[in-house]
């Protein structure tokens, strides 16, 4: 969609003669519904500088210009559009407007600088990154633009801003974006008009801004064999078992509901480490591949970060990202825009969306609404807020809404903690969010200890990473978050006086897979999706052991802690309502928590009693192993003395 689109020599009239802000709200309001002049005029200033870039002789009047250009499938828009031909090849130059006056240089994050937006000092993406993220978006999903190789042209521009010897904008550390993408500032507006120049010498013959706007969505060839190549090999996502059995039950249904336009939506449960984000991650690549427009889709940014990197392998800089989406995405998505949507970790979906809770209506019904294909991946006993939502039944219910076809099907076989279900059913009755026959089985063997130092939990953790880097430390969230003093190297969140312990929650979302991130703690919202070989779990005050029960204290909890947001306000109405909230999610929390190992899962809990109960139940476990190995062997004494009579 695009909101104004003219020729250069009516756009440049409609600047001089004061005409285009109104034009702008007409249409604004004709295909959003919901604008301000206020809002418009904001852009004037941006657009009467563009006007006086346009302003020369040997820029074609018959090139094409479009404003405010969404890009098909995402929230994103182009600012400034110039269509033309440079006597030999159709091209499209794709202008990014900032009106930012400072820049300051961010030196630790690639493509990332900061500056004054939204009242205060904050991060955001360089200027040049984002214009080329918005071509690279147009050339792997709008299929007119593959086919008739319209050229794509990004740079940025700040007219606001005048630039500096040593400039931060242009420092080397940015060097790959404005390769990519130039950046021009205050003055330079010669050099503007020569980068148009360049490209746009003849005007708009083939209609390029319509091809674009009306080009089929469909993902690029390149794109696809970028894909396969970073999945090959990668051992990371390789299936087995019933893992394979179940991709393949997913692709084909998918190319099903694609190929008969027949909605459908599967359902496919599974408890931790039943490998269903490797399904996800083989599902998008084979389905990208196969033409399709898939997304996957999860609450926590945390696994969408660290699964696109993954799949990036030595490729940096790629186009991977727009892949990976947020559940909040879909508030204004038209019905069957996706071929297909893959939502990993579904049961932490929420009912409202932005950062207020206040967008949209409810996150599984737009994600049904919005593909023709969803298929959820979900364990409802990790909900781990009071906002987590997604569930079977809620699924069913929307899906029946639009008459969508319900495949439900579960994964059982475990991939994690030792391969065994024994060590989950162990942990769920130590944790007593259930009762199981397994007591003192952990089934095969996976190692579980109980550290009375945090210090030396962490000392073998760090070891254990320094094999492989895949071993981390999380914590339960009693320790406060704050976001101030995120990039303080000397500061730290986690405090544990009486053993002189300390370490800060992690700085990024990458710290899954940033070897220097092994001194960081991961949290639930940043740990949830995730494994690793081992892990250590602090346990903080909010559980605790008390009279032969496992408690549980949501008011020890840090106050940031939004997991149990409206909480404190339910329990001073209904102290009772509000602990049959708060229990299991704290409990699941815990048990989230202690699942993310494949080898182990190492245990430092700040209350004494509940330390003394796990050591006890690791005790009863070691005897339950010899009794085990005493009673097997004289099994086979017994068999081979039967066997010589």
């Amino acid at each position: 969609m695009i909101i104004y689109e003219s020729t250069k020599e009516q756009f440049v009239g409609d600047i001089v003669n004061e005409l285009l802000v109104d034009r702008l709200y007409n249409s604004y309001q004709q295909k959003i519904g919901r604008t301000s002049k206020a809002e418009i005029r904001s852009w004037e200033n941006s657009l009467q500088k563009m006007s006086n870039v346009m302003q020369d002789e040997a820029i074609p009047n018959d090139a094409s210009v479009a404003i405010e250009f969404n890009i098909p499938n995402t929230s994103k828009r182009v600012d400034f559009l110039i269509a033309g031909n440079d006597g030999q090849q159709d091209h499209v130059v794709i202008v990014e407007l900032k009106q930012w006056e400072v820049v300051e240089k961010v030196p630790t994050r690639d493509a990332i600088v900061k500056t004054y937006l939204g009242k205060g000092n904050r991060e955001t993406t360089h200027p040049s990154y984002q214009a080329w993220s918005y071509a690279a978006l147009i050339e792997d999903f709008n299929e007119n633009v593959q086919k008739q190789e319209i050229q794509l042209k990004p740079c940025a521009y700040l007219h606001n801003y005048r630039k500096t010897e040593n400039d931060p904008l242009t420092d080397p550390h940015y060097e790959d974006h404005l390769e990519k993408a130039p950046v021009f500032s205050k003055g330079e507006i010669e050099k503007l008009r020569s980068f148009i120049k360049k490209y746009i010498k003849l005007g708009d013959r083939n209609k390029l801004i319509y091809q674009i706007e009306n080009g089929r969505i469909r993902p690029s060839k390149s794109l696809q064999d970028s894909l396969n190549n970073m999945l090959k090999g990668n051992e990371e996502f390789i299936m087995i078992d019933e893992q394979k059995v179940f991709f393949e039950e997913a692709f084909h249904k998918a190319i099903e509901a694609a190929n008969t336009d027949t909605k459908q939506v599967m359902i496919v449960e599974g408890g931790p480490g039943t490998g269903k984000s490797v399904l996800a991650i083989n599902l998008l690549v084979k389905l990208i591949n196969e033409g399709l427009v898939a997304m996957y889709v999860t609450k926590n940014s945390t696994p969408r970060d660290v699964y696109s990197i993954k799949l990036k392998g030595d490729f940096k800089k790629t186009h991977i990202d727009n892949l990976f989406k947020s559940s909040g995405s879909f508030t204004k998505v038209d019905e069957n825009e996706f071929d297909v949507l893959i939502i990993d970790e579904a049961h932490r979906l929420n009912e409202k969306s932005g950062f207020y809770g206040n967008m949209g209506e409810n996150q599984v019904k737009e994600l049904i609404k919005g593909s023709t294909f969803t298929i959820f991946f979900i364990d409802e006993n990790q909900k781990v807020t009071l906002s987590d939502i997604g569930s079977v039944d809620l699924i069913k219910q929307y899906a029946k809404e639009y008459e969508a076809d319900v495949i439900s099907c579960s994964l059982t076989s475990q991939f994690r903690c030792g391969g065994s279900d024994g060590y989950i059913a162990w942990l769920d009755d130590v944790l007593q969010i259930r009762n199981t026959a397994n007591m003192n089985d952990l089934g095969m063997d996976y190692d579980v200890r109980v550290y009375d130092n945090p210090n030396e939990m962490l000392a073998d953790i760090e070891a254990l990473n320094s094999k492989n880097n895949k071993s981390r430390v999380m914590a339960g969230y009693c320790w406060e978050w704050p976001t101030k003093k995120r990039k303080d190297v000397n500061h730290h969140d986690i405090q544990i006086p009486e053993y002189d312990f300390s370490m800060s929650w992690n700085v990024e979302n990458t710290w899954a897979i940033e070897n220097s991130s092994v001194r960081e703690a991961g949290c639930i919202h940043t740990a949830q999706g995730l494994e690793f070989d081992y892990v250590g779990v602090i346990i903080g005050d909010d559980m605790r052991f008390e009279d032969g029960q496992v408690i549980t204290d949501f008011t020890k909890r840090a106050k940031g802690d939004k997991t149990l947001n409206g909480i404190k306000g339910i329990a001073k109405k209904d102290p009772e309502k509000a602990h049959t909230l708060a229990d299991p999610i704290i409990r699941n929390t815990y048990r989230t928590l202690m699942t993310r190992g494949q080898k182990g899962c190492f245990v430092y809990c700040t209350d004494p009693g509940l330390k003394e109960y796990l050591e006890e139940r690791l005790e009863k476990v070691s005897l339950y192993k010899k009794d085990r190995e005493k009673l097997l062997y004289l099994v086979d004494v017994k068999q081979e003395y039967n066997m010589k009579k």
